[in-house]
């Protein structure tokens, strides 16, 4: 690890530091990875690759500078938060430019409404973290009062699709109740959150208080998490990482919150609106189907399967896979050539299982590292295609009799992050919507958010909740303060 030296990539005529962020500094390593666009291949960056030495350094950064940043309150960290939202969009071109490259999402969407989710992310949890009204009450002669103090330093990792959004999500509470961060962006897209830290330098937070630890997750994230200066950890990614992660949480004993993905059903009732569930189905396929929240499972009643499957065919169809920069498309490549391998993978064995491909099943010549929008028919419930989470353009469809089957089949699997109901109901949807396992369900509609509402998964689809006072909460150390009724000055 060295300091004093900083190391660039130009990206779209967009200069980014390869470097870590830490203590308010650019801190090089001797080691580094490639970083290569999904869409051309080409190589953006050489990245610079952290271990114990980086992570050390940053944690003791974060520890260093808390005392400080805790002590300014909701509303002494108000203005930093706000002047970073409004950093951020100033600069929402030039984000979504490098984004665009590194992750492959589309340049609108990302334009339109990706980068600056990031904005609004600081600015409600800074106003949030104000507008805090602690619990006050009278209790066996005793006057009580529930405090929310900053937990300390925290380990924020973030994972690849959409990194730069998704970064602001978790960091914006954490510092908005208090705490300070080390930031462990994703490997295969990690230059949008490097551009997040320079925003946070010119926005002017302390030293030490928003830190960036580059470097591979089985090192760097992993010498982070056992850090004993780190109080919380927020992790979104796979179970199997969540695990591992929540496994040194503990020996730690430190909270830990994680989203860890979905197998979510899509249920399309006979008195829904076929065209618009149709259509909403068939853009699950969007950002290449890496969206933890998309309905992969598609659960249709029997007697609409035929029109239904018709709708859903001609939608897909209109898809375009091609250049994210191009306004014409519509479905990106996916990340990374092992992530390609893994969706071939899934599918490779659902055909060889006897599961019926309907409509892809292979990759696209579009490019390296497309794979045709898919629909699979399985033989069984308890096909690895309905029952493990593929994160790529690959559907599943199956039918139900009547609501209760829907439901059975909504929660036959072990993730319960989101679903999708379609129905005409208001009484169906009540029913159906209190009956499925899943941290959000939405009804005829799909990823409208309210950042005050809970966020988070049910089973092996996470732990602990985002969104709101849910999450103040958990960057908080909650107090209950007792006075004896009559005491005086």
């Amino acid at each position: 690890m060295t300091t004093g030296t900083e190391s660039t990539a130009t990206v779209r005529g967009q200069e980014v530091s390869t470097e870590h962020y830490i203590g308010g500094s650019r801190v090089a390593s001797e080691a580094t990875f490639e970083d290569r666009a999904p869409y051309s291949r080409e190589l953006l960056a050489d990245v610079a690759r952290g271990g114990k030495a980086e992570a050390e350094a940053a944690a003791q950064a974060a520890e260093k500078a808390f005392p400080e940043w805790a002590a300014l309150g909701a509303a002494g960290r108000s203005p930093y938060l706000h002047r970073l939202a409004d950093l951020i969009d100033e600069n929402v071109e030039r984000i979504a430019e490098v984004e665009c490259d590194d992750m492959a999402m589309l340049i609108r969407s990302l334009k339109a409404r990706v980068i600056g989710r990031g904005a609004r992310n600081y600015r409600s949890y800074a106003d949030l973290a104000v507008a805090y009204e602690e619990r006050d009450w009278s209790s066996n002669g005793t006057w009580n009062r529930v405090q929310r103090m900053p937990a300390g330093p925290a380990a924020v990792i973030t994972p690849w699709n959409a990194p730069f959004m998704l970064s602001t999500w978790k960091t914006a509470p954490a510092l908005a109740a208090g705490c300070t961060v080390v930031l462990k962006p994703p490997e295969w897209a990690p230059l949008s959150c490097s551009m997040l830290a320079e925003l946070a330098d010119e926005a002017g937070l302390p030293a030490g208080v928003f830190n960036v630890l580059q470097g591979i997750g089985e090192e760097a994230g992993a010498a982070l998490v056992a850090r004993p200066e780190m109080r919380r950890i927020s992790f979104t990614g796979s179970p199997e990482t969540g695990r591992l992660i929540a496994t040194t949480a503990a020996g730690n004993l430190v909270p830990f919150t994680a989203e860890l993905g979905g197998k979510n059903p899509l249920i399309v009732f006979a008195d829904a609106d076929l065209e618009a569930a149709a259509q909403k189905a068939a853009g699950q396929y969007d950002d290449a189907g890496q969206v933890c929240l998309a309905g992969t499972r598609l659960l249709v009643e029997e007697s609409v399967l035929d029109e239904f499957t018709k709708l859903f065919k001609s939608k897909a169809a209109e898809h375009v896979l091609g250049d994210p920069r191009d306004d014409a498309t519509t479905v990106s490549p996916l990340i990374h050539p092992d992530h390609l391998s893994r969706v071939e993978g899934f599918v490779d064995r659902a055909r060889d299982a006897g599961d019926k491909i309907v409509i892809g099943g292979r990759p696209s010549d579009a490019g390296e590292l497309f794979y045709e929008p898919t629909l699979v028919e399985p033989a069984s419930n308890d096909s690895e295609i309905v029952q493990r989470e593929v994160f790529g353009p690959v559907l599943t469809l199956q039918t139900f009799a009547d609501e209760a089957e829907a439901i059975e089949l909504a929660n036959s699997t072990e993730y319960g992050l989101s679903g999708i109901v379609y129905t005409a109901s208001a009484e169906r949807a009540e029913r159906v919507g209190r009956a499925v396992r899943a941290g959000t369900v939405w009804v005829n509609t799909f990823l409208v958010r309210d950042l005050t509402a809970p966020f988070g998964g049910i089973g092996i689809s996470g732990i602990g909740r985002e969104g709101g006072d849910y999450a103040l909460d958990f960057y908080s150390d909650l107090k209950t303060l007792q006075i004896l009724d009559g005491t005086t000055e």
